[in-house]
């Protein structure tokens, strides 16, 4: 029987389904330091991680290794060049994530602009002796522009969320979409910089590379409306948070709202000391719905990838296709 480790507590059913297939290492406790998730991929056939890094070192240490199923979207955890250069499968789970993270993203774009988390704060504090005119003004959503940075699958979720609010939509990708999808979400096409001058609320929803490693800065920040917010449900890095510290500090914008961080779970502790940001914890996938079809899509694609169950040999979602086949180098 082929052995598989699971790198991350997961829902126990899945477990079970795994077991069906395979000799399961299931680790049920804190993150895996790198040297111990090396040490238990070293005689598997697969593993299935949640965001753990997996490098040229694990996958050498690991000969036996045919594929690694992340469960999320971005795999910016996974050394690409390094699975390709092993034959190596990495796998992702798109698409079942897409509305609940649109949601959520939604949410606390709101929960930023309307100043929702600043006045629990203030209220929980028993501050709250009587109702004032001005008492924690914030900005209007209905009726607004919002600004898109990453308009795949979930930045048209987000983008077709706008239409009920009357809102104008301008993005900024890497290259347009179709004209039919720019026609269906009355969206405009715009250069960064533009969009960054126009929006009343920036969203981020673009994948992380090194390309992309601070694409909003303290120069971006300074371009951005004193009115605006900036909401990050994409990955940490792509904002510098030390730079956003002080926009927030200075009121260069008005509000943030972010749900992933630099260095995560660790973040910058400046954080914590500016009142005009909503911080969550990496939750823009979290209800119960979606984080058990992003587990069951994982195991569905470490299944096939491994020869096993009804899609034996095609798994639903390789990052790398060109590989599937070729032997381990």
């Amino acid at each position: 029987m082929q052995k598989i480790l699971v790198a991350r507590p997961i829902f126990p059913d899945v477990i079970e389904r795994l077991k069906q297939y395979f000799d399961v290492d299931w680790h049920q406790g804190e993150v895996l330091p790198a040297d111990e998730l090396t040490r238990r991929l070293a005689d598997k056939d697969g593993a299935l991680t949640a965001g753990d890094p997996v490098g040229a070192a694990a996958l050498a240490a690991a000969p036996r290794l045919r594929v690694v199923s992340n469960m999320a979207v971005g795999y910016n955890n996974f050394d690409m060049a390094a699975f390709n250069a092993a034959n190596v499968l990495g796998t992702n789970t798109p698409d079942v994530l897409n509305e609940s993270t649109a949601d959520f993203g939604w949410a606390l774009m709101m929960a930023a602009a309307r100043r929702i988390a600043e006045s629990e704060h203030w209220l929980r504090a028993g501050k709250w002796q009587k109702w004032t005119y001005d008492g924690f003004l914030g900005s209007d959503i209905y009726g607004s522009t919002l600004g898109v940075i990453g308009m795949g699958r979930i930045g048209q979720a987000l983008a077709r969320r706008a239409k009920g609010f009357n809102m104008q939509v301008i993005y900024h990708n890497r290259s347009r979409v179709a004209p039919e999808i720019e026609a269906e979400l009355n969206a405009e096409y715009a250069s960064k910089q533009d969009l960054l001058r126009r929006a009343d609320h920036v969203v981020l929803v673009l994948p992380y590379t090194k390309e992309n490693h601070h694409t909003i800065g303290a120069a971006e920040l300074a371009q951005m409306k004193p009115t605006a917010t900036l909401t990050n449900i994409a990955r940490g890095g792509i904002v510098d948070d030390a730079a956003l510290v002080e926009a927030l500090r200075t009121k260069q914008i008005a509000a943030a709202g972010l749900d992933v961080y630099e260095g995560e779970p660790r973040l910058n502790p400046d954080l914590l000391t500016v009142p005009n940001v909503v911080l969550t914890p990496h939750i823009a996938s979290a209800t119960e719905a979606t984080r058990r079809a992003m587990a069951n899509l994982a195991a569905d694609n470490l299944i096939a990838a491994l020869g096993e169950g009804p899609r034996a040999g095609r798994p639903p979602n390789p990052i790398n296709p060109e590989v599937i086949g070729k032997a381990r180098s």
